[in-house]
């Protein structure tokens, strides 16, 4: 499995960006994607996931409804749509997934990936 995540950027406070993450080499629907981000000195942090199967979503909290995650079967590719960004959003963004199909804070954190993309610089400006 392949992951290729693409889309970052510079934005002011307050624009908007979308990533997307398009997965090559899936075999299987019990599968799930999504994001987590790794800011300048600190830790790498989920954002959010998409079950493939469902479409069920997980959100972290401090995605306060800013942020929504969205797939494209057809496209083989999941994207993350980010408004009302934030210079704390500043962030390298990577895409993840992993063999099971659900979500949620038990099922989707770091060290449970199977599979990492490159990550997105995304800078957002004050």
């Amino acid at each position: 499995v392949q992951l290729q995540a693409s889309g970052g950027g510079l934005v002011q406070a307050g624009g908007s960006l979308r990533l997307s993450c398009a997965v090559s080499g899936r075999t299987s629907s019990r599968f799930s994607m999504g994001w987590f981000r790794q800011a300048p000195g600190k830790g790498r942090d989920s954002v959010a996931a998409i079950s493939w199967s469902s479409g069920d979503t997980y959100y972290e909290d401090f995605v306060e409804g800013r942020f929504t995650i969205s797939r494209d079967s057809a496209k083989n590719t999941i994207y993350l749509q980010m408004n009302s960004l934030d210079p704390e959003d500043t962030a390298i963004y990577y895409c993840a997934a992993r063999n099971l199909a659900s979500v949620g804070a038990s099922s989707w954190y770091e060290e449970g990936m199977d599979y990492w993309g490159k990550g997105t610089q995304v800078t957002v400006s004050s």
